[in-house]
């Protein structure tokens, strides 16, 4: 049976010395200050948001970012949009990506959307958090909509249970991927009507509202908050691909 340790703080400056950490998987945690020093082995990946990120005293954070903006183009759009035009063009950009990977998602049989590749999210389930990250950025912080949160919306992993169900989320539910994508796409031309509209002093307007009651209590304006929708939808448009080819894969292999 494999050990399982939830919202823990044992693990705080600990030292793991001369142990056999063969599989060992780090999920959803705070690393800052993470050392791993004199260690061996092959296959190690790391995946996450670093902000600065050493590997045998070379620091390789430019490059990864570098490397990874080269291959997703539109992850460098969302990060500098600045402008009314930049934020326009970035969401032009994440619609045609989702548009076509829409359409390879679709090719594939409906019960393999619902698969999970590595224990991340189901192509399903992706769709599922964009929506919650749409109805909760955009519907509730910037539009002050009056019930913005769809039922089958997907929070950000971690979420207790009892703040999704206050937010009216069902997290047990098993939709279809057409019945996802239904409220989702109205949710994306929401934003695509929003950044039509957009002018450099709406960007600039204080939000009333936070994304969620569970939210910090700080000031969210609507430049930050359009970003962060921008972000999400690059971010896990680059995690969806990437799990799609290994879907795609597996059906294709023969039987």
């Amino acid at each position: 049976m494999v050990s399982e340790y939830v919202q823990s703080d044992q693990f705080r400056g600990a030292r793991i010395h001369l142990c056999n950490l063969t599989g060992l998987e780090i999920r959803d945690c705070e690393v800052t200050g993470l050392k791993i020093v004199d260690c061996y082995g092959s296959d190690v990946y790391l995946g996450g948001y670093f902000e600065r990120l050493v590997v045998n005293d070379v620091d390789v954070t430019a490059y990864v970012e570098a490397e990874l903006d080269r291959r997703h183009p539109e992850r460098a759009l969302a990060r500098n949009a600045a402008s009314p035009e930049d934020y326009r063009a970035a969401w032009g950009a994440i619609e045609t990506l989702w548009g076509a990977t829409l359409d390879r998602a679709r090719l594939l049989p409906e019960a393999t959307l619902h698969e999970q590749v590595d224990g991340e999210w189901s192509f399903v389930e992706t769709q599922r958090h964009l929506l919650f990250a749409g109805d909760a950025w955009l519907g509730n912080a910037v539009l002050e909509e009056e019930a913005p949160y769809h039922p089958l919306g997907f929070p950000a992993g971690g979420t207790p249970p009892e703040e999704a169900a206050k937010l009216g989320l069902t997290l047990e539910a098993t939709p279809t991927l057409d019945e996802v994508l239904e409220p989702r796409l109205a949710r994306m031309a929401a934003m695509r009507r929003v950044v039509d509209g957009l002018t450099a002093a709406e960007l600039d307007r204080v939000c009333g509202r936070k994304p969620a009651d569970s939210y910090p209590e700080q000031e969210y304006v609507v430049r930050r908050c359009l970003k962060v929708v921008l972000k999400e939808e690059a971010e896990h448009h680059r995690y969806a691909v990437r799990d799609l080819a290994v879907l795609e894969a597996g059906v294709s292999e023969p039987q």
